[in-house]
């Protein structure tokens, strides 16, 4: 006997269809995957030129670039420790114990000093607990202040400028030639970087002795 035939359960331009979506969830994973890559990227979770909310709205542009202020007045241990320090009373208190006495603003600072439980600043540039991070190599190897923190001497409120993220700081540690600058110039907000910096950039590396093959090396940031 003929073998009977199947009744056609799905139309023929369903293969269409179905070729269709095949590549369209293609497209779709990738425009999801490019979403993603940005959203990770962007302010939302680096919270790059994002102001935080400080106890006292202390400006860097007054204090750096008003009065003069040295980085290292009030981050004392920038060039000695991992951590570049946070001010103390004290140091706020050499000043604002003679000029603006009863300035509203003041307030935390005065109540402070008047309790020694210390002014709760919060931390505008941090690193992920599973991040070694150094402050004082890259200061004493050539890092100025501005290339990771900006133009603080601009700033009315503190913000990062920077991502902090993993491919921020590799891009610096494949050419660190890019960056460096010379000792002289490390605390300099206004520095720019020459015209023949690749160059200049590559007798610094000598200069600091900086071994450069091993920047990229997993155990200098992950020990």
């Amino acid at each position: 006997m003929p073998c009977a035939r199947m009744a056609q359960i799905f139309h023929p331009s369903m293969n269409t269809v179905a070729k269709a979506s095949i590549f369209g969830s293609i497209f779709i994973l990738a425009a999801a995957l490019w979403i993603a890559a940005g959203v990770v990227r962007s302010p939302y979770i680096t919270l790059a030129d994002v102001v935080r909310n400080q106890p006292v709205p202390f400006s860097h542009e007054h204090h750096v670039s008003g009065l003069g202020l040295h980085c290292l007045y009030c981050h004392t241990s920038a060039t000695e420790s991992s951590f570049a320090g946070m001010p103390s009373t004290k140091t706020c208190m050499t000043c604002h114990s003679k000029i603006w006495t009863n300035a509203a603003m003041l307030e935390p600072v005065r109540e402070s000093w008047r309790s020694g439980v210390p002014i709760a600043w919060q931390r505008v540039h941090n690193t992920p607990d599973y991040v070694y991070f150094n402050h004082s190599i890259h200061v004493n190897k050539g890092i100025g202040c501005s290339s990771c923190h900006g133009q603080v001497d601009r700033m009315p409120l503190m913000r990062k400028v920077a991502s902090l993220q993993m491919e921020w700081c590799v891009d610096c540690h494949r050419a660190p030639e890019k960056h460096l600058r010379p000792a002289s110039e490390i605390f300099n907000m206004g520095w720019t970087p020459p015209e023949d910096q690749i160059s200049h950039g590559r007798e610094l590396i000598k200069e600091y002795d900086i071994p450069v093959g091993r920047l990229t090396d997993c155990y200098v940031c992950h020990r």
